[in-house]
């Protein structure tokens, strides 16, 4: 059966009409109807009732198999009894003071036991807010102002950093190699687009020219070593350290945003590649789906926060609730959960690669361990080694019936072309997606 857009969102819009009508009642109080944008579903959200395990269960009464799970979020999926009985404990005590919890310190030891490179860390709500916790760190440390960050990292919605995480193909700023910064959002002032120097991916020749260029301005690097908003990008193991001594070279603090990565190993993803960042930003799982960002890195950088040079505080920071959310998703994280998560992943990529090999289909599952990318392409076999590649070289009419299609059949996933794998997935749900994907992708290209 072909497979078209618009039939695919007819169906969408006849299985999530409750969504749809919820919607327009909402947007009568909450412009767009939800206080997100990345929910965006075609033409409306899937609101979502409950959800148990592996799954949601939406306000029209469907049961989908997560593949979104809160863009990376619930690593462990929904309502684990792990969380709701720490947190019903925990509740029990009061959940608000003016005063520190004994939970912050205790989630504090786990991931500085964790994360190598992390020997200091501080809290905040969000891992937006610890971009900017980390970047003003780096600024009173080297005392220079001026940030680098990739064309297409998105380190959260903040001034400084929402820089050239989406641009198009039809208005890319300054070529492939020398990318000039652009705003995502109106509201983000000139001078603060200025401040922003901008790194092509995976060339380290390029990459090398900038820095050297600006390095008496530039006081840190921040980077996704997979990125996670419009394509899934893996940086070059030896691309990464290239720059991680250039930036030692030229006093330059090097910041990895492990938001979305540090679900990929145990000890996150810097490990696996061998790599001590000066400073790491964290959220998503460490707060086992409630709102936690923090900062860390090496003990004598944080000395500005401690001489009170900086200040980095909030009513909700480091919030015990949290924190305690936190200690129980990581304790359930242990080095066989993070392997059965990613055997599960190389399953999904090596069976539907293949396939699309031997159909000769532009389609292609990419991208590292258990937060995956798809992708329709202009031609089989293309690689996709930059945002410049994914946007250039990528269909997004494709993509998006996909999506739908996806919703249409009770599989929800990150409508940008991304999946999420949960620990409670069962080997019945990987083969069910990966013989639903190749169900859909026929039908898109074969009549």
């Amino acid at each position: 059966m072909t497979i078209t857009l618009e039939k695919s969102q007819e169906r969408f819009l006849e299985k999530f009409k409750t969504s749809r009508e919820f919607t327009e009642r909402c947007r009568g109080k909450i412009p767009g109807g939800y206080s997100r944008v990345s929910f965006n579903y075609g033409p409306h959200a899937i609101f979502v009732d409950r959800g148990e395990g592996q799954y949601i269960y939406t306000i029209d009464g469907h049961r989908l198999l997560d593949l979104n799970n809160n863009f990376t979020v619930n690593v462990i999926g929904h309502n684990h009894p792990k969380i709701t009985g720490a947190l019903t404990e925990a509740i029990q005590d009061g959940f608000s003071f003016g005063n520190p919890m004994k939970y912050e310190h205790q989630l504090a030891e786990m991931i500085c036991d964790r994360v190598e490179s992390v020997e200091k860390i501080k809290f905040s709500c969000s891992a937006s807010e610890s971009c900017i916790s980390a970047v003003r760190i780096a600024r009173a440390n080297t005392g220079k102002n001026k940030i680098a960050k990739f064309e297409g990292g998105y380190h959260g919605f903040i001034d400084d950093l929402q820089i050239s995480a989406h641009p198009a193909p039809d208005r890319f700023p300054g070529p492939a190699d020398y990318p000039a910064p652009l705003a995502d959002s109106a509201g983000i002032p000139s001078y603060t687009v200025e401040n922003t120097i901008i790194l092509p991916q995976n060339d380290p020749t390029g990459c090398e020219k900038i820095l050297r260029e600006n390095a008496r301005d530039i006081a840190c690097v921040i980077m996704e070593l997979q990125s996670g908003a419009g394509g899934v990008i893996v940086l070059d193991k030896d691309f990464v350290h290239g720059i991680r001594a250039i930036t030692e070279e030229l006093g330059i603090l090097m910041i990895i945003d492990e938001t979305i990565t540090l679900r990929a190993d145990y000890n996150g993803m810097q490990a696996v590649y061998g790599l001590k960042p000066d400073l790491t930003v964290m959220g998503k799982i460490i707060g086992g789906g409630l709102p936690l960002g923090a900062v860390g890195g090496r003990a004598e950088l944080f000395h500005v926060t401690e001489n009170g040079q900086v200040h980095l505080s909030g009513t909700h920071q480091g919030h015990p609730l949290a924190a305690v959310a936190g200690m129980a998703c990581l304790e359930v994280m242990d080095k066989a959960a993070h392997d059965r998560l990613n055997e599960l992943a190389e399953q999904i990529k090596k069976e539907l690669n293949e396939w699309s090999d031997q159909k000769s289909f532009p389609f292609i599952i990419y991208g590292a361990f258990s937060f995956l990318g798809i992708a329709f392409t202009d031609k089989p076999g293309r690689e996709l080694k930059s945002h410049r590649d994914f946007w250039n070289f990528s269909n997004d009419d494709h993509a998006l019936t996909f999506a739908l299609e996806m919703a249409n059949r009770d599989f929800f996933p990150v409508h940008r072309g991304q999946i999420s794998l949960s620990l409670p997935m069962t080997d019945e749900d990987i083969k069910g997606f990966i013989n639903t994907t190749k169900e859909i992708v026929t039908g898109i290209f074969e009549d």
